[in-house]
């Protein structure tokens, strides 16, 4: 029932969000009437190639990330060729990605230049990849496979998820095929095209039409709405495209088979842009859904309306919105720890695509901290020399996971900044976490996630969306559960796992901003109704959050909160100490409940989380009405600290 309701949800906004874009799939007898015949016709052509030279002949800033893609295609050089490598612990798709990021950077070397010694290189490599076994190396080590996935196995000769390895391994070949076809003898091409063929574009025909597999379904991921579909259909759409003019069967059933299915997930941008797999998987996602819009856009001359999905163009707001004064993100799902914002060269094209400057003077700052991607001049915009746009200090992403964030201030460094999540327990990656927050202050994070833990975990992914049971390995886990997230704990007792919540309120305006979720879905094993606010509060000085419960018997609420800091516990004050900062928590409801300070330190095969602490208090709840509020108050040099705020109930909030 849980996934009927989940995929008419998914339809639903699926039709919303097309009736703002006109999505035309093409035919197959179709597809290619369009085709550009020439190489180069991937993300960068030969006319496109010409206007970046003679924007390097003026622009200093062009002219850096050139020196930066020669420095990256230089080391190449000295590389050993890629080789076929599976060992425990090995990062996933390392091999297709180190392919990805050699195909580009030794690509534009090669085209700015014209220096063979580029394309020798990449021709070994290309060799090499084309000869591997296949293109699927054993994820069954990073992923221990459920035994719904040992009988996908044995039907289709791959674990589920390692499609996106052949995917993968399909963009950076067939970049490479597209961009080196001149310098590339024709025993090499054939060698390539055979291997494209046969290790990655066969497999993803048998994945839209089910034909050849012994049970003659579609692939799952043509279904799915989160980065498995953007990866899987962005790879397969840019391998087919690479060599469509002489083998014009996989693009024919490739690019109208990624065309039904990219909205599937395209969609999940809506409506402003927010992902719900967490800020790292935005990058991965939109990166995907870039190169296979970018694809289409270069090779056909349309994307057939897919990039006009609604949230797409606000996309570009979401990594740099939600990214804190100390660099870090809103870390919420499967993200790393203390995800921080890096360079992201699809920015660019976001830019170029929407006419939105602000994205790519973004990512100009971020590109000149870390040096420049090849992407970033095949997609180039010159810095506008504009002012940044007078940002609201607060923003709110609707969608299947909705995200509120809160600013004291704009580009300063030790500004209060908050960020609380909404969303949906059972999305892919997701964390039983709905409700939590974090917070910076002072130039450092005083309330964090903890983010994922080791994948390679037995029954990580062990959850009701990949298995359809409850109750799996994936919640045992302490960085997935909800104990170690800033959120209650009630009874003892975490979110329920297949919970929805929901933002019923956000307001902002010049002194404070608010936001109220209704998690009584979370906790309806132990309460009839929860409601969590957060506000910032005294002239956006402090933080204010505060729960309310309403209960059907006497009940323990467990209110917790992640920190780095050293705590100092006074009662119902706490003072917590981070790098010769100070922030002081204060409980102003209910009367007479204290804090304690708590290690979340674990044991093996957990991550340990050495030297992190939880700040702890509990209350008595009885049947009826129970509300908790803690103030979080930075101790600020320059300003008064917030030492109290009134307790409005949250029914009052506006």
């Amino acid at each position: 029932m849980k996934r009927l309701l989940l995929t008419i949800c998914a339809l639903l906004l699926l039709l919303a969000s097309l009736a703002s874009a006109e999505i035309t799939p093409p035919t197959a007898d179709t597809v290619l009437a369009t085709l550009r015949q020439e190489h180069p016709r991937l993300m960068l052509d030969n006319a496109g190639l010409d206007a970046l030279k003679k924007t390097l002949e003026t622009d200093a800033t062009a002219q850096g990330y050139y020196r930066d893609v020669i420095q990256a295609a230089d080391a190449f050089l000295d590389e050993p060729t890629l080789t076929y490598e599976v060992r425990e612990g090995y990062r996933i798709m390392s091999v297709s990605r180190q392919c990805i990021r050699r195909m580009y950077a030794l690509g534009l070397a090669w085209r700015l230049t014209g220096d063979a010694k580029y394309a020798e290189k990449a021709e070994r490599d290309l060799l090499a990849v084309c000869g591997f076994e296949n293109w699927t190396p054993s994820l069954v080590i990073i992923y221990p496979l459920q035994p719904k996935h040992k009988v996908f196995e044995k039907k289709h000769g791959r674990a589920p998820w390692s499609f996106l390895d052949v995917s993968e391994m399909c963009h950076a070949v067939g970049i490479g095929y597209d961009w080196f076809y001149d310098a590339l003898p024709e025993s090499s091409r054939r060698t390539i095209r055979a291997a494209l063929i046969e290790k990655g574009l066969s497999h993803g025909v048998a994945a839209y039409t089910g034909k050849g597999k012994e049970d003659g379904r579609k692939d799952d991921w043509t279904t799915y709405n989160h980065n498995w579909n953007l990866v899987c259909n962005g790879g397969l759409v840019v391998g087919a495209l690479a060599i469509a003019e002489s083998d014009p069967e996989y693009a024919s059933v490739v690019i109208p088979g990624a065309v039904e299915s990219l909205p599937l997930a395209l969609t999940t941008y809506g409506p402003d842009g927010a992902w719900p797999e967490g800020p790292g998987y935005w990058s991965y996602a939109t990166n995907y859904a870039v190169y296979g819009l970018a694809a289409m856009q270069s090779a056909l001359g349309t994307d057939y309306g897919l990039s006009e999905i609604e949230g797409l163009s606000e996309t570009g707001n979401f990594p740099l919105l939600t990214s804190g004064p100390a660099g870090l993100y809103v870390n919420y799902a499967d993200s790393s720890e203390k995800a921080a914002r890096k360079s992201i060269p699809c920015l660019f094209w976001l830019a170029r695509n929407y006419s939105n400057s602000f994205f790519s003077d973004q990512e100009h700052v971020m590109a000149a901290k870390e040096g420049a991607n090849p992407l970033h001049l095949i997609w180039y915009m010159s810095p506008s020399g504009e002012n940044a746009p007078d940002l609201d200090f607060d923003s709110y992403f609707r969608g299947p996971t909705e995200v509120a964030v809160f600013r004291s201030a704009l580009n300063d460094p030790d500004a209060l900044f908050a960020g609380v999540k909404a969303g949906d327990n059972t999305f892919n990656h997701a964390q039983l976490d709905l409700g939590t927050f974090e917070l910076d202050a002072l130039g450092v994070r005083w309330a964090r996630d903890l983010g994922r833990d080791d994948y390679a975990l037995p029954g990580y992914f062990d959850f009701y969306y990949l298995t359809g049971k409850l109750n799996g390995q994936r919640w045992s886990y302490y960085r997935n559960a909800t104990e170690s997230h800033n959120v209650p704990l009630i009874n003892g007792r975490g979110q329920d796992e297949l919970a929805t919540a929901s933002v019923v309120l956000f307001a902002s305006d010049t002194s404070s901003a608010n936001v109220v979720i209704d998690l009584s879905r979370a906790y309806a094993h132990s309460a009839s109704k929860v409601l969590r606010g957060i506000a910032i509060v005294g002239d956006r000085r402090a933080l204010l959050v505060q729960d309310e419960f309403t209960f059907t018997a006497d009940t323990e609420v467990q209110w917790g909160m992640t920190t780095d800091a050293d705590i100092a516990v006074d009662g119902a004050s706490a003072t917590l100490r981070l790098d010769d900062r100070e922030l002081v928590a204060r409980i102003l409801e209910p009367q007479g409940a204290v804090f304690s300070a708590e290690s979340a330190e674990q044991e093996p095969p957990d991550a340990r989380n050495e030297g992190v602490r939880r700040l702890v208090l509990r209350v008595q709840g009885t049947e009826g009405f129970t509300s908790v509020a803690v103030l979080l108050s930075p101790v600020w040099t320059d300003k008064p600290q917030v030492k109290t705020v009134a307790v409005v109930p949250l029914s009052e909030w506006k």
